[in-house]
């Protein structure tokens, strides 16, 4: 086995995990298409099931039948599947090539598996509690995994691509945050660091903590894992202002608060995501 499960590399486990639930939704999509051209031509009954998959890929849907297996994704049909064959050769290159120097985060079914392997790999590396285990995120300021500012991956930690931040986008030049361009609601994040850091206190000041989450529909439940099935973690990114939790009582009887200037981006509800609409 070319990814066998090791005491030094919890991305094999990652990995194969990721291949054993693409390849049930490829089995449950081919077994439904086939059934579905066999009714259409009289061969077979025509289920309920079956009908609702045809009406659904008519209307440019994505089947039920489907959804019930595969990640979370508002996208159309013909976008889903664009992404989906991404996803796979994403994984491909992986499993033909080795570890990447750089992961799309995007690309994964389960991306909290993959953030708690590399914490995992850290923690066993310098013999030390994963509960202790946390990230410094370091913006890169380049936004191709694949250009000369990356020329292998980091020797800690592992380096992210692939989001997409709503309401904000990021200044190369300030290494900050700042304000969306004219008519832009969504722009890339650069290529971001997860630095594994022992005992790392949670930044109060100077940085905005941005929810990840895995499609542009904020909401989720919890899973069996106790993960949520749609947010991932936090970032923390510099936010050019002083705190975003900075906060005063104008008085103890209308409990009026009045918000620091760095809290414009809490308010302006700015987020990141693993998969956009379109």
């Amino acid at each position: 086995m070319n990814f066998p499960v090791m005491y030094e590399e919890s991305m094999n486990t990652v990995l194969v995990q990721e291949v054993k639930r693409f390849n049930r939704l490829l089995n449950v999509m081919i077994k439904t298409l086939f059934e579905v051209q066999r009714a259409l031509k009289g061969l077979a009954v025509m289920s309920g099931e079956l009908e609702n998959l045809a009406n659904s890929i008519y209307d440019q849907k994505v089947p039920d039948v489907w959804v019930n297996v595969a990640y979370p994704s508002l996208k159309p049909l013909l976008a889903w599947c664009t992404d989906l064959v991404q996803r796979l050769n994403f994984l491909q290159e992986w499993i033909d090539t080795g570890t990447p120097k750089a992961f799309w985060i995007s690309g994964f079914f389960f991306p909290q598996a993959f953030v708690t392997g590399s914490r995992q790999n850290y923690a066993r590396k310098m013999r030390l509690a994963i509960d202790t285990i946390s990230f410094d995120y370091l913006a890169k300021d380049t936004f191709d995994p694949d250009g000369s500012d990356i020329q292998q991956g980091p020797t800690d930690g592992c380096y992210i691509y692939g989001l997409f931040l709503e309401a904000a986008r990021w200044d190369k030049t300030k290494h900050q945050l700042a304000d969306p361009l004219p008519k832009e609601l969504y722009s890339a994040m650069p290529v971001i660091h997860l630095q594994p850091v022992k005992d790392r206190p949670i930044t109060m000041t100077g940085v905005y903590h941005v929810p990840v989450y895995k499609e542009l529909r904020r909401a989720g439940m919890l899973s069996t894992t106790g993960h949520s099935t749609n947010f991932v973690m936090w970032i923390e990114l510099p936010s050019g202002t002083d705190s975003i939790f900075r906060k005063s009582l104008v008085s103890e009887t209308n409990m009026q608060v009045n918000f620091a200037d760095s809290d414009k981006w809490c308010r302006a509800g700015v987020a990141a995501f693993c998969a956009l609409r379109y």
